[in-house]
């Protein structure tokens, strides 16, 4: 017999108040490789940090 897994509705979908803190994480990784590629390490530090907070509060 083979059991069916059931998936949560919704499950791996982002929910419309999740679009823009989303966006905002996608911008602060940008913003932090344009700043590792300039060579600039303490700015890109803070905004893979900034990413990592919108995460958080986001998930």
């Amino acid at each position: 017999m083979q059991e069916k897994t059931k998936k949560k509705k919704g499950a791996g979908k982002i929910r419309p108040e999740q679009i823009l803190p989303t966006l905002l994480i996608i911008i602060d990784l940008l913003a932090a490789v344009v700043c590792f590629a300039q060579k600039d390490v303490k700015r890109g530090v803070y905004w893979i940090a900034a990413a990592v907070l919108n995460v958080t509060v986001t998930f």
